[in-house]
């Protein structure tokens, strides 16, 4: 069974900085691709950054290029975002995703964690 699980969020003030964690287990192998999402209310939810397993390719949203850095840890499908310079407008769920080989089903699949908050408020 895949999970994947967030950590990292909370309250922060514009300026500061977090580090999120996602862990994902279950997979085969090393999953495909790995991404960040965020989710707003009554917003769709929108790509933040995502990063390939097999040559490390790295993806931003134009909104945090420069301010936020993905990076994963080889051979245990845990990705991390670090999130410096923080604004108001970066307060959303942060959502994480993963897509790999399930051994199990002989397929690949998505997979989604639950969420971590992050709130960006003086």
């Amino acid at each position: 069974q895949v999970q994947l699980v967030e950590s990292g969020g909370g309250l922060v003030q514009p300026g500061g900085s977090l580090t999120l964690t996602c862990t994902a287990s279950g997979f085969t192998a090393d999953a495909e691709v790995m991404t960040w999402f965020s989710h707003e209310p009554l917003k769709v939810r929108e790509l933040v950054a995502s990063i390939t397993s097999v040559d490390g390719r790295t993806t931003y949203a134009d909104s945090v290029e420069g301010r936020f850095t993905i990076s994963r840890i080889e051979g245990k499908n845990t990705m991390k975002l670090q999130m410096d310079s923080l604004k108001p407008d970066d307060t959303a769920v942060y959502y994480c995703y993963a897509r790999g080989w399930v051994q199990a089903r002989q397929a690949t699949m998505d997979f989604w964690g639950k969420g971590t908050q992050v709130t960006v408020s003086s």
